[in-house]
């Protein structure tokens, strides 16, 4: 038999919160702010997860550009 693993296509903000370390006053500030992409279903938010690589690949380019 088989085992299939099934991934998660959509991420909360606790769960992206989690992810990150961020509280999630912060992070549901980054998302209400557009810095960190978001859709919003019925009265969530969602974010995909290249939307969170999206972000943490931003920081870093800023902070790389900031350092040299």
């Amino acid at each position: 038999m088989t085992t299939v693993m099934i991934q998660r296509k959509w991420h909360t903000t606790a769960e992206v919160a989690e992810m990150l370390g961020f509280g999630l006053s912060k992070t549901k500030a980054l998302v209400l702010s557009g810095e960190i992409r978001s859709v919003k279903i019925g009265r969530n938010r969602r974010v995909l997860p290249a939307w969170v690589d999206e972000y943490v690949n931003r920081c870093a380019a800023d902070a790389e550009r900031w350092a040299a």
